[in-house]
């Protein structure tokens, strides 16, 4: 469990520290263009499913997970190199389509590496040490969350942005050490499968998987309602802040109050509560319990669409997430197979993931363009979240009763 959070942290604080130079890199690409660098990623996305597909097929555990970080980090010494001038000559050109790049590469590295690290963790443990431990687990990510931007912000300030890439290769790698520590799954529970064994098969199997499993379509279902609903709530966000304050630096500050009191209270939740939530009240109740704290913020911000409640419900929103909606979800995929872990857990914490930001993006546009205020988008999100909290009891009961006849 420790060197799982161990891991997990590390992966955290890799994705947090490169966040200050991915915003940086998002308004030198220009900001005009960044509709289309979110289109760009969806694409890339859509792209790199079936080669990571192909590698599932190919590669056990204990190459897979190094292949991966290692052509991440290899990545990353390509972009130290441009930002620094080595490649390119440093020209206006090169600095521009680097910072686009960068940005695109950064949304794509963060899911895949994210989604691998909870496919290896549904490899290792039981459905019973998953409702125990994932929350646990999850605490080295709240750690990272909180390391990765003092670790950003400083060297920024100190010494320069374009040294992040090298932090990041260097962090990858001690993740690296700490997953060829972990121990091989108890030979005894159910699901084993061979720790160095290829999945096999074929790289475009994730769909064909993903449509013949109750379970994964009801994890997709899962999944795109809540991106959509924190989409909703993103632009929300940004409306009502750029309504309350008119100078980035404010701007800047409240969000980064948000981030600080979310990963403080998602270690605390996670630290004491997580675990004991989960076995107390069932998959069930975990996953229905943020969309329904969802519906009612909503519901509040429909009849009063002011910063002081907006701030709130995002806190509790996030927190949620992380220390409950997160864990409870990844224990479900302890009841499919290998295949379906890494194939098509992939192709829905990526691609159904970015396609739901998307489709969300386009209906709020519409809605604005249908006169439509904030408080009546709000209004309108309740009951996509009561049909969130819905799918989440169905998929968790279900889980649970597959639990207990396992056991």
């Amino acid at each position: 469990m420790v060197l799982a959070a161990l891991w997990f942290c590390c992966l955290l604080t890799t994705n947090y520290t490169l966040r200050p130079l991915r915003d940086a890199m998002a308004v030198a690409g220009g900001v005009e263009d960044l509709h289309w660098l979110f289109t760009v990623t969806f694409l890339v996305m859509l792209a790199a499913v079936p080669v990571y597909g192909f590698a599932v097929a190919r590669c056990g555990r204990a190459r897979l997970v190094p292949l991966v970080h290692r052509f991440f980090s290899l990545n990353l010494l390509v972009f130290f190199a441009l930002m620094q001038g080595f490649i390119g000559g440093g020209s206006e050109a090169v600095q521009l389509w680097t910072a686009r790049v960068f940005f695109v590469w950064t949304s794509v590295f963060n899911l895949f590496v994210i989604s691998l690290f909870w496919s290896v963790m549904a490899d290792l443990f039981s459905g019973s040490d998953a409702r125990r431990l994932f929350g646990l687990i999850s605490v080295g990510g709240s750690i990272g969350a909180i390391a990765g931007p003092t670790i950003g912000g400083a060297l920024s300030l100190w010494l320069s942005p374009s040294l992040l890439p090298l932090v990041g290769a260097a962090l990858l790698e001690l993740s690296l050490a700490a997953m060829r520590r972990l121990p091989p799954r108890d030979p005894r529970t159910p699901n084993n499968e061979a720790e160095g064994a290829p999945v096999g098969g074929s790289p475009f199997a994730a769909i064909p998987e993903l449509l013949r499993s109750p379970t994964l379509l009801g994890i997709c279902a899962y999944v795109l309602l809540l991106t959509m609903s924190s989409t909703v709530l993103y632009f929300i966000q940004a409306q009502i802040v750029a309504l309350s304050f008119t100078d980035d630096a404010t701007r800047t500050a409240v969000f980064a109050g948000i981030d600080l009191s979310v990963n403080l209270l998602s270690l605390l939740a996670q630290t004491l509560l997580t675990g004991r939530l989960i076995r107390r009240i069932g998959l069930g109740w975990s996953l229905a319990v943020l969309p329904l704290l969802c519906a009612l913020g909503f519901v509040g911000l429909a009849l009063a669409p002011v910063l002081a409640v907006l701030v709130g419900f995002q806190i509790l929103r996030r927190a949620g997430n992380y220390a409950l909606s997160r864990p409870a979800r990844e224990v479900l995929y302890t009841s499919v197979d290998r295949s379906q872990r890494y194939r098509a857990k992939s192709l829905i914490d990526t691609v159904v993931y970015r396609g739901g930001d998307a489709l969300t993006g386009w209906a709020f546009a519409g809605c604005k363009a249908l006169g439509l205020g904030l408080g009546g988008i709000a209004l309108l999100a309740a009951p996509l979240a009561g049909l969130w909290a819905g799918v989440g009891a169905l998929i968790g009961r279900r889980a649970d009763a597959s639990e207990r006849a396992t056991d």
